[in-house]
């Protein structure tokens, strides 16, 4: 917890709630349980903590995804409730609102191209596969840390062309920035980054390659070339947002299908199912929050939320309410719904950019490890942990199989 504020006056004292976004009660044995305690039926829809700095927190579905898409009345300037996080980092194109950002988002989005994702997944199952080989006869893992935090890591590594022995020092960069221990402040882990990332910055404005940096800082930006600065910026986003989130889908992933075995020997039977399959597990479970801060008073479920606020938005809170999806927590293959319908990769103007190529890691994930493995378990030795935070995660995951 980053500190204690008093109630502000404007704040009723019937939404007030102790809760830490980055430790919810219970968060280490169940993250959706543990985020699902601040909903009441006919509950507030927005509460107010004075947990890091003081902020709101939307409870209802139906909010979380309307304040999440409202770039009007509410700015990414902020990034986080880790207070002093976006002054720091000043991330682009994340923390930029439109028009601003557009030029920058399109600049993105362009280096995460379709046809760049597909050229990908045969280097995603090759990974997938050499690692299902180094543990197959085994009969026991931490998923975690056995596939979850090489996989997306090696493939993000790998678009952005750096050593692939720097993994272990970049994963922990990453969750300091969306699971802080306190380590670190938010400068010292805003230096880190960029000390790492200068000279690949550099040599990519120098002479452009193939990654994904060049393809980005080869785009003009209104007709002019990137600055220095902002380069530097775009790629400090990038390189924070390549190292936690995929990681934490593709553990939630693993975790269903262990206490699941009906939907492995299904997937394994019906392959075809399984691209249905990862957008119904994206759907189910989801763990990326974001924070906005308010540029005007806005009018919320009854209450004033003034100018200066900061509002955090969890995506578990909409992907799991009743009131936005039938049955939620029930997972169904035969959902059909279109990605942009639920929260987990965001809404609106910062949809994930990179949306696709999660998708398709979790679906080369799916084929090869139920393609390849045995059915899976959890181990009743050793128990399932998890954490919160802007992107929560399990941080252990252990299974065996025979």
């Amino acid at each position: 917890m980053q500190g204690i504020l008093a109630r502000p006056a404007h704040v009723p004292a019937d939404r007030i709630v102790d809760f830490d976004i980055f430790a919810p009660p219970g968060v280490e044995q169940d993250y959706f349980a543990a985020w699902q305690s601040l909903v009441r039926e006919d509950g507030p829809g927005v509460v107010w903590t004075s947990a890091n700095g003081g902020h709101w927190i939307a409870t209802r579905g139906e909010i979380v995804r309307a304040l999440w898409a409202d770039n009007v009345r509410l700015s990414s300037e902020v990034l986080a409730v880790t207070p002093g996080l976006g002054e720091v980092m000043r991330f682009i194109p994340l923390q930029q609102d439109p028009p601003e950002h557009q030029p920058f988002r399109m600049a993105v989005m362009k280096g995460f191209a379709s046809r760049f994702v597909v050229a990908m997944e045969p280097q995603v199952t090759q990974v997938a596969r050499e690692l299902i080989d180094g543990l197959i006869d085994r009969g026991s893992c931490d998923f975690v840390e056995d596939f979850a935090e090489i996989l997306p890591l090696h493939i993000f590594l790998t678009l952005i062309d750096v050593p692939l022995s720097d993994r272990p020092r970049l994963r922990a960069l990453g969750s300091q920035l969306t699971r802080p221990d306190g380590s670190m402040t938010v400068e010292q882990l805003r230096d880190a980054a960029d000390e790492y990332l200068a000279p690949y910055i550099a040599a990519r404005m120098a002479n452009p390659g193939t990654d994904l940096f060049s393809r980005i800082l080869s785009e003009p930006i209104d007709g002019r070339a990137w600055s220095e600065d902002e380069a530097r910026r775009m790629c400090r986003n990038l390189l924070f947002g390549g190292l936690d989130t995929v990681v934490a889908m593709v553990g939630m992933v693993a975790l269903h299908l262990a206490r699941h075995p009906q939907d492995q020997a299904l997937l394994r039977e019906r392959p075809e199912l399984i691209p249905d399959a990862a957008d119904e597990l994206m759907r189910r479970y989801p763990t990326v929050s974001v924070s906005r801060n308010l540029v005007t008073d806005v009018e919320v479920d009854g209450v004033t939320l003034k100018a200066g606020d900061i509002i955090y938005l969890p995506s578990v809170l909409h992907n799991l309410d009743p009131a936005s999806f039938d049955a939620p927590e029930t997972v169904r293959f035969d959902r059909k719904l279109n990605a942009t319908r639920h929260t987990t990769m965001g809404v609106g103007a910062h949809r994930c950019v990179g949306a696709g190529l999660a998708r398709m890691e979790v679906i080369v994930f799916l084929r090869e490890w139920l393609g390849r493995m045995p059915t899976v378990r959890l181990d009743p030795d050793r128990p399932v942990t998890m954490k919160g935070g802007n992107v929560g995660a399990c941080t252990a995951l252990p299974l065996r199989w025979d």
